[in-house]
């Protein structure tokens, strides 16, 4: 339980991070691209990747680069999310992308839809249309025209990753070796994009990604552990993990940045907890 809990606290981190850096109007694309060598090295030490088998890697080269497109893109979405919507919302739109795979799993790869997942899927869209809700009165238009833009977009770069990863794991490389690649091939893209734009550069965000790639391979890490651990309980990691971040997020969010939800929100955060349950359990 132990590392599950790291694993949580890891994930809500990143956000809490994210949500400050933004407040104080960072430069997040920085923040990112430092973070991308701790991470790398990071999984270079805990996960030990076989770099020797990376002509494995042949057929996957497609999906690596796409997900060291996605994954800096992905991590600048969910800092705007959480901007205009904080991030309560953000991280459960976050743990609800998990039903993008089931979706292309009926859709593409010839799975069987259940009732049960069915039931799941509505609950899903049916929070995430509850979270997004913004009365009139609170937003200005700008805010109120983008809002629903940027949960989509992490709701769905998330489930994107997560079918990528998925699909590599099919084609037999081993998941240390894709991280560590796809972590090199992120990091160098959007250092090459910043450069290209001639960014000023901001110490403080850069020092600031060292904390962020720390958090992040924490996250990765610790989840794997967890699920190392209690594999024989795979129901306790999946539901805790998904479950725990909302729940510590809205303490967090609520307590610590005085973020307000309306009653439709909290429906959405209790919508969002059903659906974890009714798709594991699918």
């Amino acid at each position: 339980m132990m590392y599950l809990t790291i694993a949580v606290l890891c994930s809500v981190a990143v956000s809490v991070l994210l949500k400050i850096l933004r407040q104080k109007k960072m430069d997040i694309r920085q923040t990112i691209v430092a973070g991308y060598p701790v991470a790398f090295l990071l999984t270079w030490l805990l996960l030990k990747p076989d770099v020797g088998a990376i002509h494995a890697l042949d057929s996957a080269w497609g999906i690596i680069i796409a997900l060291g497109i996605l994954l800096p893109s992905v991590f600048i979405i969910l800092g705007r999310a959480i901007e205009a919507v904080g991030m309560v919302a953000t991280d459960a739109s976050q743990r609800l992308s998990l039903i993008i795979p089931i979706i292309a799993a009926f859709l593409l790869f010839g799975e069987v839809l259940t009732g049960t997942r069915v039931l799941g899927l509505v609950l899903g869209f049916l929070a995430l249309g509850a979270l997004v809700y913004r009365p009139q009165q609170t937003d200005t238009p700008k805010q109120k025209k983008y809002t629903p833009l940027w949960l989509f977009g992490v709701w769905t770069g998330y489930g994107i990753i997560d079918i990528l990863f998925k699909q590599v794991a099919k084609q037999g490389t081993a998941f240390p070796l894709t991280l560590f690649v796809s972590f090199g091939v992120a990091g160098l893209l959007l250092l090459v994009y910043l450069l290209v734009t001639r960014v000023r550069w901001q110490a403080d965000a850069l020092v600031a990604g060292l904390l962020l790639g720390a958090l992040n391979m924490g996250n990765i890490y610790a989840y794997i552990r967890a699920h190392q651990m209690l594999s024989d309980s795979p129901s306790i990691v999946f539901t805790g993990m998904n479950v725990g971040v909302i729940a510590v997020a809205t303490l967090i969010g609520v307590g610590a940045f005085k973020e307000r939800l309306n009653r439709i929100n909290l429906v959405g955060l209790l919508l969002a907890v059903c659906c974890v349950g009714v798709l594991f359990l699918a």
